[in-house]
């Protein structure tokens, strides 16, 4: 196989299985699409495939990676949506350990695909890790910042949400709670799908000053991160695979397996909406448990050693997942240098 021909190969296996993976890690909290592309090694092709299709440059590799990769997130989460809700309300423990797991399997196809490591690589994923971590803190902490209203707002909001969805380790709901915008947004989101559903145009066209402004932002972030990660990852590669590897490492500090939901009383804040006498009935719905506040529990010997069990079986996924459409004689060269 020439040259021209390897560079052409497109492993649309791998960007099905990724995209199954985006779908699935954008219904579980804590969890960013992006992290899974990069885990999965292709992170990269994903993001010259936005890049190309923002500034219209159409060619059938650009067609076939999108679509395998949205395929597969459009299954994961049309399909898998209910099963995963279940698993996170009454198996969390299980659910996140198999997360960390493949989250940590991308470790060392990005390793690989950052050799050689030199000091640039390592800077690199010192601010990665750093980056992360701050993240994984104001989480944790519950971090407020500021509070954006109005149609500006509400762009900066999209592009946020956008940005999240292609930045590794970085979730979109946080960023908008962080900004004050989570409620508005989801609450017009819903609002416009119950006045569809009921066919009430007056409805629909009420949530219109939230919605347009949020689609606007929402193309505007998608095509200028898309475009800035794609000159980064061109031009500094070393350094920002580093920075990938380093979100990476520090991706799982965030998803402690063994924390169990807080039933919400009155005065509680859930995604940014109060807990008041009124919707106290509905916060406490299952619905709702996947966002209740964590406490953590003592886990059992038998939880500790499946929670292990599952996080080997998660990094084997996304070990084998990377592996595959791989060339023969590229593996064989990779095995050397190792």
């Amino acid at each position: 196989m020439t040259e021209t021909q390897k560079e052409s190969r497109i492993p649309l296996v791998r960007c099905g299985l990724g995209g199954v993976l985006m779908g699935l890690a954008n219904l579980v909290p804590g969890i960013s699409g992006g992290t899974m592309l990069v885990a999965c090694g292709i992170y990269t092709l994903f993001i010259d495939a936005v890049s190309d299709s923002t500034r219209l440059r159409f060619s059938r590799k650009t067609l076939m990676v999108l679509g395998a990769v949205v395929l597969g997130a459009g299954i994961a989460i049309g399909g898998l949506a209910s099963t995963i809700h279940w698993a996170l309300v009454n198996h969390r423990w299980m659910m996140f350990s198999v997360f960390i797991g493949l989250t940590l399997g991308g470790i060392p196809i990005l390793w690989s695909m950052a050799k050689p490591i030199k000091k640039d690589s390592y800077l690199g994923m010192i601010a990665g890790v750093a980056f992360m971590g701050g993240l994984v803190f104001l989480q944790e902490m519950g971090g407020e910042g500021l509070v954006l209203s109005g149609t500006v707002g509400f762009i900066v909001g999209g592009a946020a949400a956008a940005s999240a969805m292609i930045l590794p380790g970085v979730s979109g709901a946080f960023l908008l709670l962080l900004l004050g915008l989570y409620e508005p947004i989801i609450g017009a989101i819903k609002d416009t799908v119950h006045a569809l559903k009921d066919g009430d145009v007056g409805g629909v066209m009420d949530q219109m000053g939230v919605i347009i402004p949020v689609g606007i932002g929402v193309l505007l972030g998608v095509a200028i991160v898309s475009n800035v990660l794609k000159w980064v990852l061109h031009r500094y590669e070393r350094i920002t695979l580093g920075v990938l590897l380093g979100l990476i490492v520090a991706a799982p500090a965030g998803l402690y397996p063994f924390r169990d939901g807080v039933l919400p009383i009155v005065g509680d804040e859930i995604k940014g909406e109060l807990v008041t006498e009124e919707n106290l009935i509905e916060m406490q719905a299952s619905d709702n448990a996947k966002d209740w506040k964590q406490e953590s529990f003592t886990p059992s010997g038998s939880q500790i050693i499946g929670s292990q069990m599952l996080i080997v079986l998660g990094f084997g996924m996304t070990v084998g997942i990377a592996r595959l459409g791989k060339e023969p004689d590229q593996e064989a060269c990779e095995s050397a240098e190792d």
